[in-house]
């Protein structure tokens, strides 16, 4: 059995406007399941209003990286994206 490896995620056109400018943002596929901001709590918050979560603070050590990193290979429906800009 051959097994392929497809890389899908958020869609930028369809990123939440309170993520701030950088690498990650989390698009309106969210679910608010919580789980980005248990992984990775000092990059992403709640919009409380809407219920669901965006990027506040790109990462800026190493550890933050590999924490969103995590948050995105984990999200549910895939609302995390990385558009590839540093």
């Amino acid at each position: 059995m051959l097994e392929t490896t497809e890389t899908i995620m958020a869609d930028l056109t369809n990123k939440q406007s309170e993520n701030v400018p950088g690498r990650y943002y989390v698009d309106s596929q969210c679910i608010d399941c919580d789980l980005c901001r248990e992984t990775a709590p000092l990059n992403f918050t709640r919009q409380d209003d809407g219920g669901y979560s965006y990027v506040f603070k790109q990462p800026t050590s190493s550890d933050e990286e590999t924490q969103c990193q995590e948050a995105m290979a984990a999200c549910p429906v895939e609302a995390i994206g990385d558009d590839g800009n540093i």
